[in-house]
């Protein structure tokens, strides 16, 4: 059976993007024809046996009998002005998902992304080199965790926004996710505690080297082993091992994991008119992990788990929240945050003038006051009208916080 020359297959390429242009409405069937050359009559000819035979049907049928698979131009065209008019900006296999889901039409990934290509609709993106050595993924899910923020206009509004998921390395399950204005520290600390109070303790958290992370004496050098973050001071409460990435290819995974989202998330938001970030955290949380866990998630290698229980003695909230050492002053006040916090009656001494004391700045911008292992006060948010304390202060004895 004879092939087709490089020739002629130019041409009916040339021929089928023109053909699919018209198709998704970009140009009319006359506008068509008048490019390639030949009557409105020769078009609807090529249209019929476009309709009859697909892509093949486009080739000169003396050389070879085209083939019987084909897609139904009725089919086709739906698939193009839907993309057009509704996914523009979705990525070719986030779009044959909803032709599925949302549209009934079961079609290949591959007939979906060279038509898009053809029409205009969608680039070409060339295939990226293999990396040489892929390092293997861990055998047990809680081995190790990635975290890592990804800045992007995921609203639609031109502004940018950090989005922060914790995945695992064994099964690319995504265990906590949040949109926040920008990474930090006490962003980083709720989603790992989420995901500590959801899954358990795990064995080590695979991150970039922020600065919120990591101490490192100017960009780019290597972390300072005998310094700790906030982060990692938390992380070693637990014996969770903190791990720096030293590349973006090592941190390959975490990278692949961010562009998916950046190709899914912002097309979800904006097909449900979502504006803002409470309800963008809302629909991340309650639909999206749900979707990218049940489409994306995959089998680890060893069955099992590497997650151990929170022993009863830890309490989250006190490694999970920003420490501080303070010297009492001697009218029993601390001075913290441009802020006196009056420390009450205690059973445990007069007064603790001169005394070091631990201050806990807690998730919820609420302070803990502790003199060794003993809790000594309570304090409201700052702009809260009292200080509390949960050493049974009565009511007379509230005192208002200074600023």
């Amino acid at each position: 059976m004879d092939t087709y020359t490089p020739k002629t297959m130019e041409r009916a390429m040339k021929v089928q993007e023109v053909i699919l242009r018209a198709m998704s409405g970009q140009i009319l069937w006359l506008q068509a024809a008048e490019i390639l050359g030949i009557s409105a009559r020769q078009m609807s000819r090529w249209k019929y046996r476009y309709e009859t035979h697909g892509y093949n049907g486009l080739f000169d049928r003396r050389r070879r009998i085209p083939s019987p698979r084909k897609v139904p131009l009725e089919t086709a065209e739906k698939i193009l002005h839907l993309y057009r008019e509704k996914y523009f900006d979705f990525n070719a296999r986030h779009f044959c998902e909803k032709l599925m889901t949302e549209h009934k039409i079961k079609i290949s990934y591959n007939w979906v992304r060279l038509a898009l290509q053809g029409a205009g609709l969608m680039q070409a993106h060339p295939r990226g080199e293999i990396h040489r050595l892929r390092r293997p993924r861990k055998p047990l899910v809680g081995m190790m965790l990635h975290i890592d923020g990804s800045p992007h206009d995921w609203l639609g509004d031109g502004k940018h926004y950090d989005l922060i998921p914790i995945s695992d390395d064994a099964n690319n399950e995504i265990y906590a996710m949040a949109l926040v204005p920008e990474e930090d520290t006490l962003s980083c600390m709720a989603l790992i505690k989420e995901t500590i109070e959801k899954k358990g303790i795990f064995c080590s958290l695979y991150s970039d080297r922020a600065s919120h992370f990591f101490i490192t004496k100017r960009a780019g050098d290597d972390v300072l082993k005998d310094r700790d973050t906030q982060i990692s001071r938390a992380l070693k409460e637990l014996g969770i091992q903190p791990i720096p990435a030293y590349s973006p290819q090592a941190r390959g995974r975490c990278e692949r994991l961010n562009q998916t989202h950046q190709g899914r998330l912002p097309q979800e938001l904006r097909l449900r008119g979502i504006k803002t970030l409470d309800e963008a955290n809302k629909f991340i949380k309650t639909e999206y992990i749900k979707q990218h866990n049940k489409q994306f998630k995959r089998q680890p290698q060893e069955p099992g788990s590497a997650f151990m229980p929170i022993p009863n003695s830890v309490n989250l909230n006190k490694i999970f929240c920003l420490k501080h050492e303070r010297t009492v002053n001697n009218d029993n006040t601390i001075s913290f945050n441009n802020r006196i916090l009056q420390i009450g009656q205690s059973s445990l001494r007069v007064s603790f003038a001169k005394c070091k004391v631990t201050v806990f700045e807690h998730l919820d911008n609420s302070i803990t006051l502790n003199f060794g292992p003993h809790e000594i006060g309570y304090y409201l948010p700052k702009g809260d009208a009292y200080m509390l304390s949960k050493n049974k202060i009565s009511k007379q004895q509230k005192i208002l916080l200074t600023a």
